[in-house]
């Protein structure tokens, strides 16, 4: 089933809440009409490779090949290669698959030899066999860095895989961003787009570094009338994440209406779950319009639920 309007849609991107938004989409829409623009600032350099977590968690789930149970990876892993690792007393924190160092050795060997990121993800899109177009937000290096209490800044993996989030933030900057420039097509993507979707992704640490790349915010500010964004927190948690604890940690509040707060400048409408319903009338007192409906995406064809009244508009 299809949306009534044909159109295009750009989404910006980052993590699993990205990866399933957009695997409904392409059930609701040609997936040739939809461009993901996707964080890279969790982008990491490990045992010399060049891992993009984010790249592969939508590369994976869009292609049916993600592991369900974790959100990430690719299903039927096997883990010899971590396991010989361990035995060295190597580094072994952030665990790679035996399939997944596939795609790092691809992209590593293919950065080594001059090609852009844009172009890895491009050929790594294709030998997947997908119609959705895949842009990192840029080919510049840039990366998230969070403050820690009483330590100083860390590195974001650091952060999210080695302490499972589990330390108390009091800053977040992006690292190189102010220096960055957009990938090839990123503007004209946002600016053409019927619909521009904010997918429900963590909004600091997700969406931040996509929005704090030189132009892209202001992108997305010009097209506000056509964004719509989808609330990650639901009766004031992330489902996955640490993007309630963020948003306390700095100052936000863990609600729809603080999500609102956030995004009012970027996007006209909000689409928050139903069981945030009564909070719709301060979500549009921020200036936004809402819309409830059930956002949970526990199966493909809530997925695609979702999707249509992202792109239609209206509660399903």
């Amino acid at each position: 089933m299809t949306v009534a309007e044909p159109g295009t849609t750009a989404v910006l991107a980052g993590g699993v809440g990205a990866a399933r938004m957009l695997a409904g989409l392409i059930q609701v829409v040609d997936p040739t009409t939809i461009t993901a623009v996707v964080n890279t600032a969790d982008d990491l350099i490990l045992h010399g490779l060049e891992i993009s977590p984010d790249l592969d968690t939508v590369t994976y789930t869009l292609a049916g090949a993600i592991d369900p149970d974790r959100g990430w990876g690719l299903a039927g892993e096997t883990w010899q290669a971590m396991e010989s690792l361990r035995r060295y007393g190597g580094e072994a924190w952030f665990n790679l698959g035996d399939r997944d160092l596939g795609t790092h050795l691809f992209r590593t060997g293919r950065r080594r030899s001059g090609a852009s990121l844009s172009e890895v993800t491009l050929d790594i899109a294709q030998a997947w066999g997908l119609d959705v177009r895949l842009l990192p937000v840029t080919d510049d290096v840039i990366r998230t860095r969070l403050t820690v209490e009483g330590e100083g800044e860390i590195a974001f993996q650091e952060y999210f895989v080695h302490r499972q989030h589990s330390v108390a933030v009091s800053a977040v900057r992006f690292e190189g961003a102010d220096v960055s420039t957009p990938a090839p097509g990123v503007l004209a993507a946002i600016a053409g787009a019927t619909t521009v979707v904010i997918a429900p992704s963590n909004p600091i640490v997700s969406i931040g570094p996509v929005l704090a790349v030189p132009g892209v915010r202001e992108a997305v500010m010009a097209r506000r009338s056509d964004v719509v964004a989808v609330s990650p927190i639901v009766a004031g948690a992330a489902l996955k994440g640490p993007a309630d604890r963020l948003l306390v940690d700095l100052g936000h509040e863990s609600s729809v209406v603080g999500v609102a707060r956030i995004y009012a400048e970027l996007a006209a409408t909000l689409v928050i779950d139903t069981a945030d319903a009564e909070l719709a009338g301060a979500v549009e007192a921020e200036g936004m319009r809402c819309i409830v409906t059930d956002t949970i995406m526990s199966s493909p064809a809530r997925s695609a639920a979702l999707g249509r009244v992202v792109l239609g508009g209206r509660p399903s």
